[in-house]
């Protein structure tokens, strides 16, 4: 599984960095940051699907095996 993180969409809910710490963290002002390349091993995938799908704005995109997202 490969992500990516749209901080433009980003709001600072924290979401992500309680579901999937080893993802994301947040900055100084609570914006969300891609921890990595956006990489997922198959241990983490339930954690970062729970950030994707807990995430108010979607700014967490799931890339497709060809690129696509």
């Amino acid at each position: 599984m490969k992500i990516r993180l749209d901080r433009t969409l980003c709001d600072g809910f924290g979401y992500c960095a309680k579901h999937a710490p080893k993802h994301f963290s947040l900055d100084d002002w609570g914006y969300a940051s891609l921890t990595g390349d956006g990489s997922v091993e198959k241990t983490d995938e339930h954690d970062v699907l729970r950030a994707l799908l807990d995430c108010p704005v979607h700014a967490i995109i799931e890339i497709a095996e060809d690129g696509e997202a």
